[in-house]
Parts: C-alpha cells; sequence; structure tokens
C-alpha cells in the first residue's frame, strides 16, 4: 500500500512537471466564434445575441442542441475532386520553443537542404470545411503503402482485401510524431495515412507556435476545428477506396481519439478503432486537464462554469454520439464483424481524468459496444516516455494485427 501511495507521488510529480515545462501557452479571451459556424445557425444566433434577443452562452448552447440532434448535417460533406500525391521532405514543425527541439528542427532543415533527406509522399486535397486560415485548408497527410509482398494472400495466390489506417496523434504533436506506428502497421501489411490534424503542423497558421486554434477559448473555431477534422478523416477514406482499399481503421491519440470517434459514429466504413487516452465529454476534458488549464481560465473569467463549458461543447463530445457509435459499428451483411474497439487509459492520466476514462468503458458496456480496454500504469505525457511508450506501442499493435486479421478472415 504504501508502495503505491509512493508510486502515485512519483507518477503526479513527473506528468505536472511535463505538463508544466512548456510556457508558450497562451491564454486567450472568450469568444463565442459565431462566424465559424455561419451555415450551420451561426449567423442567425449572432444575430440574435446582438438584438439582445438571447445571451453568448444561450446561443451557443442551441447550436450544440442542434448538432447533436443533426449529426449528419453538421458532419457531412461531399468527397474533395482534387486529390493528389507530392513529394515533400519531412519537417519537425514542433510546437514548443526548448532549445533541444528548436536544434532538432535545424538538423532535419539542415539535412534536407544538404540532400541527406529523401522526399516522402503526401496525400494533399482541399478541406470541404474551409476556414480563414488557407494554411490550414490544405489536408496533408504523409503516405505509408505497405508492400505488396507484405499483404497475405489467399489459398490460390489472390491478395485479401486491401486495408489502410488513418493515424492521427495528440493535441500539439509535431509533424513526426506516431510515425514509427505506420511503420509497424505496414509490417502487417496495412497501409497508413498519417493525418495532420487542423491547426497542425503544417497547416497552422503562421502566427502561431502551437496549434492552438484546434482548441482555444473561442468555441465555434474549436467546433469547426472538430467538424473539418471528421470531414478530412472521412475524405481521405474515399481516396483509400479509390485506390482499392476495402478495410478502414482509425487510430486516433487524445484529441485525436475524441476526433477518431465522431469519425466512426458518422461513418461505417471504419471497423478497427484505436482510442489512445479517451474520455466522454469534450468540456469536461477542458475543466478538468492539466493541458488546458489556461483555456479554462478564461473560461473562468468570463464567469462559466464546468456544467456550461460542457454544453457548449456538446456537439464535439463522444458522449453525445456513443448510441450513434454503437450503432454504426454493428455488422452490415451476412458475414461482416462488429467494429472492433481498443480503449487505453492510464490511471495517473491529469489531462484525460481517469474517472471520465472509465465512464466511456461503462457506455461501451452498456451499448453491447465490442471493446479491449487495456490499463497503462502512468498518466498522459507519460505515456510517451520510456517503458511505457513501449507498452503503448506493444497494445496499439497488437489489437491493430489481431482486428485487421480478423476483418481478412471475414473477407
Amino acid at each position: 500500500m504504501m508502495l503505491a501511495r509512493l508510486y502515485a507521488k512519483w507518477m503526479y510529480a513527473w506528468e505536472t512537471a511535463l505538463t508544466t515545462r512548456d510556457e508558450n501557452r497562451v491564454e486567450r479571451p472568450l469568444e463565442w466564434g459565431f462566424e465559424h459556424l455561419a451555415e450551420f445557425g451561426g449567423e442567425e444566433m449572432a444575430g440574435r445575441v446582438e438584438r439582445g434577443e438571447i445571451s453568448g452562452l444561450e446561443a451557443m448552447i442551441e447550436l450544440n442542441r442542434r448538432i447533436v440532434a443533426e449529426p449528419q448535417w453538421f458532419y457531412g460533406y461531399q468527397t474533395p475532386d482534387d486529390f493528389r500525391i507530392e513529394q515533400h521532405f519531412p519537417a519537425l514543425y514542433p510546437t514548443n520553443v526548448r532549445p533541444e527541439t528548436l536544434e532538432q528542427e535545424r538538423e532535419w532543415r539542415r539535412r534536407a537542404e544538404v540532400g541527406e533527406l529523401r522526399k516522402e509522399p503526401f496525400l494533399r486535397f482541399t478541406s470541404r470545411v474551409t476556414t480563414p486560415y488557407p494554411e490550414n485548408d490544405t489536408v496533408n497527410a504523409r503516405w505509408y503503402e505497405a508492400s505488396p509482398k507484405s499483404i497475405p494472400r489467399d489459398s490460390q495466390g489472390r491478395p485479401k482485401p486491401r486495408q489502410a489506417m488513418i493515424v492521427m496523434p495528440q493535441w500539439n504533436a509535431d509533424a513526426f510524431s506516431h510515425n514509427s506506428l505506420c511503420e509497424m502497421f505496414n509490417r502487417f501489411g496495412i497501409s497508413c495515412l498519417r493525418l495532420s490534424k487542423p491547426y497542425h503542423d503544417v497547416r497552422r497558421p503562421a502566427e502561431l507556435e502551437r496549434s492552438d486554434y484546434a482548441v482555444s477559448a473561442n468555441v465555434g473555431r474549436t467546433i469547426a476545428a472538430c467538424r473539418q477534422a471528421v470531414v478530412d478523416i472521412r475524405s481521405c477514406m474515399d481516396w483509400l477506396e479509390s485506390q482499392g482499399y476495402e478495410q478502414f481503421g482509425v487510430l486516433g491519440t487524445s484529441l485525436g481519439s475524441a476526433y477518431g470517434f465522431i469519425a466512426a459514429a458518422m461513418d461505417p466504413r471504419l471497423r478497427v478503432c484505436a482510442f489512445n487516452h479517451a474520455s466522454t465529454q469534450f468540456g469536461d476534458v477542458v475543466w478538468t486537464g492539466q493541458s488546458t488549464r489556461h483555456i479554462k481560465a478564461a473560461f473562468e473569467h468570463a464567469g462559466l462554469s464546468q456544467d456550461q463549458v460542457r454544453e457548449v461543447f456538446a456537439g464535439v463530445s463522444p458522449m453525445s454520439f456513443m448510441e450513434r457509435f454503437a450503432a454504426s459499428g454493428g455488422p452490415r451483411w451476412e458475414r461482416d464483424t462488429p467494429r472492433r474497439t481498443l480503449v487505453v487509459y492510464a490511471p495517473y492520466d491529469l489531462t484525460f481524468v481517469v474517472r471520465y476514462s472509465r465512464e466511456v468503458l461503462k457506455n461501451f458496456t452498456r451499448h453491447g459496444v465490442d471493446y479491449v480496454a487495456k490499463v497503462l500504469p502512468c498518466g498522459h505525457y507519460t505515456t510517451g516516455e520510456t517503458p511505457y511508450k513501449y507498452l503503448d506501442g506493444w497494445y496499439l499493435g497488437s489489437f491493430i494485427w489481431g482486428a485487421f486479421r480478423r476483418l481478412r478472415a471475414a473477407g
């Protein structure tokens, strides 16, 4: 018992040190951001607020209720028509200004300039969700194509269905995060698109050091960023289908898991889901997480409570679409298998507080979701540290391998 308490104390201290080492988090004032939701009633609500008919808080809550009531209206899209593969040198795009990170970025640039790096393939296309930031509206996904030799064949030598994953790292990830997972999945015969989330790495507006516009005290912009991410995921699957792929999965870490969950709730094509740190309510994470303490401060200074923050982010909360997620993961035809889902969570997590992760599991059980839960003996940020990153990689890799193997067996 004493050892358990000492371990917890040590882990919380380590986790806190990692979440507080970056000094470029910026507290920005609350903005409702109705203009970012203009085509979904934002202009109407802004007008009502201006005329004094309704408060900004009431207007945003009403918009979220509409999104939850009609999610296919909000998360629907048309397939892009400008898919292309471009060759680019890999670049880091860091979100912190620590000296060692900036030196690493300079080294990658130097290697590209002197020819020590090779260009890599990236899927590019124009997002069907437009924003005021042109660089953000060009979707970027590094393409990891599995070798034909790694794709299993049936007894008559014919390749089995082609499989692909869409991989999304955590909030404020640099451009190299999760690339090693894609390389591992390639060895299983699974191709990967490592998707840059809205406002991340090459999509980050020039005025930002961090990917602040993805999650901030600008409520409308944060909601629109989630919509854009979900639409981009679904668009990536459209391109994969055009290349002959038939079976799809999504892996998301932290913020990426929220995006991946909603995409799967809206799109039954996603048959394998790996959520690496998951939570139920977007607003609860913002309010209780160490990583978002500067955003919570903005809401507190504006007089909002945790319950109100939960309501203004209901339209981007996994909990709002739990029933739809369960329904979209059911068998689609006679030999089809249910969607297979993994949830990895950490009891010492100070960003996705553990009680909210356990609520995900309770709701999965209640709704009959076919899932596996794995526990990391660490926290959120310490997941990326030795030895926990290797255990996390084992959980993710073994699950993806087994889930896609089952899919292939079902045909």
